[in-house]
């Protein structure tokens, strides 16, 4: 019984090793706020339009944006 339990705590350490990070990406930005635009403004091509634009200029990954809290 003991060699079962170290043989799946020494699989369960082997797997931990395999797994890997997953970080937002750029198209997950923007995805979800153009998602968030046709939610807002489905019945105004005018402003989804807009929203789009800023979308695209707020999820490229080059832009650092930082928000300031204050006066």
């Amino acid at each position: 019984m003991k060699k079962i339990t170290v043989l799946a705590v020494l699989a369960l350490f082997l797997v931990s090793f395999q797994l890997k990070n997953v970080e937002s990406d750029a198209f997950d930005c923007l995805d979800a706020c153009q998602t968030g635009c046709v939610a807002s403004y489905i019945n105004d091509p005018r402003q989804m339009s807009r929203c789009d634009s800023k979308c695209t200029i707020k999820c490229d990954r080059g832009v650092v944006v930082t928000k300031v809290i204050g006066g």
